[in-house]
């Protein structure tokens, strides 16, 4: 499993319909979903019932197969994925969070690409591509990076008329890489942010580096001060005009970004549950809720300021059930909001965050 065509590994949970994942004859039915080791090939994915394996348990083509995300074929279940292959056969893959489901998607949608244009889909590994040594902690040099006197400084970046606050540009990490002394050099340099992006520490801001990520060029990262970065607890937000409407509106999302994660919400009007990406901010007090699929702008915002906020035993339609981890929010205008946690501990840790924004927020 080291050969080095290989792009990356990821630990999924994997539902089919085929015998290959549920052991069953083909087109039997088996529900359950169960951890698995998959890779992407350049023509295809295997998946492993353990790492350590060295025959796959099955493998799917993606010539002519097509990317559903996100797949809201499972309400209660986040962060899946479905691939349909050209024999109508569905998979379902879930990842552990957003950004690890993104990055999947990211790529396999490029791996699609390169088949139908006759191209090879050769992205290795980011660690094995660049030489990374496996010492390297990404992990501790995003703590640097973020670092409030000695890291990357965040900026306010004005490009085409648009105002990028609390990010940085490409060039800038690249130099602050070389003068601390962490790269020896600024191809290395290049190599080391291409992994950050990658992994997720770092997200594109602008069209031009947002490009970059989405495209199959050779690195992803640009050493380019047109290109802009941001963390992705930053509170990055970006400015098109400065009307007093705008002003007004960006006002709510100037405060301090203390959670984000997704949960499952229901609708006022059809009363029916979504996953929307949500983002806590205190000070002022908001919780905006996004398309979990992209998009710079909010479907929605909550204003915390004096709300309530409680576990509710039931749904809203008063059927009964301990294994929902449902939460309610009822604004200060009462007007009341329910939302699904996956777990009985993510509900209590955003009621406990929501409570604190709720009492410190404007």
């Amino acid at each position: 499993m080291d050969s080095a065509h290989y792009w990356t590994f990821g630990l999924f949970h994997s539902q089919s319909t085929i015998a290959e994942l549920s052991g069953l004859q083909l087109g039997s039915v088996f529900n359950t979903w169960k951890p698995m080791w998959v890779v992407l090939l350049e023509d295809g994915i295997e998946f492993y019932k353990k790492k350590s394996d060295n025959n796959p348990k099955g493998m799917i083509p993606l010539k002519g197969s097509t990317l559903t995300s996100p797949c809201q074929d499972f309400g209660k279940r986040m962060f899946v994925l479905k691939i349909t292959t050209t024999k109508q056969q569905d998979h379902f893959f879930q990842a552990a969070y957003l950004e690890e489901r993104d990055a999947w998607v990211r790529d396999i949608k490029k791996a699609i690409k390169c088949i139908e244009g006759g191209q090879k889909f050769a992205r290795k590994s980011t660690r094995r591509s660049i030489r990374l040594p496996e010492t390297i902690d990404l992990g501790a040099l995003y703590l640097s990076m973020k670092d409030p006197e000695k890291g990357i400084k965040e900026l306010n970046l004005e490009k085409d008329k648009k105002v990028f606050n609390h990010c940085f540009t490409g060039s800038g990490v690249i130099d602050w890489l070389v003068s601390n002394k962490l790269v020896r050099n600024r191809q290395e340099g290049l190599m080391i942010s291409a992994s950050l992006l990658s992994e997720g520490y770092l997200q594109p801001a602008s069209d031009l580096s947002k490009n970059a990520a989405d495209g199959i060029a050779e690195n992803p990262f640009l050493d380019n001060p047109d290109a802009f970065y941001y963390f992705p607890d930053s509170g990055f937000f970006c400015e098109e005009n400065s009307s007093d409407d705008d002003i007004i509106l960006k006002e709510e999302f100037r405060g301090i970004i203390i959670k984000q994660g997704c949960l499952l919400k229901q609708g006022h009007r059809r009363k029916n549950w979504k996953v929307r990406k949500f983002i806590l901010r205190e000070d002022p007090a908001y919780l905006h809720y996004y398309d979990p699929a992209g998009g710079e702008d909010p479907l929605g915002a909550i204003h915390l300021r004096g709300c309530v906020v409680t576990s509710v035993e039931s749904n809203p339609d008063g059927k009964k059930s301990d294994e929902e981890n449902l939460f309610e929010i009822i604004t200060a205008d009462e007007v009341h909001y329910y939302m699904q946690a996956a777990t009985a501990k993510e509900r209590t840790e955003w009621i406990k965050a929501i409570q604190v924004a709720s009492r410190t927020g404007k």
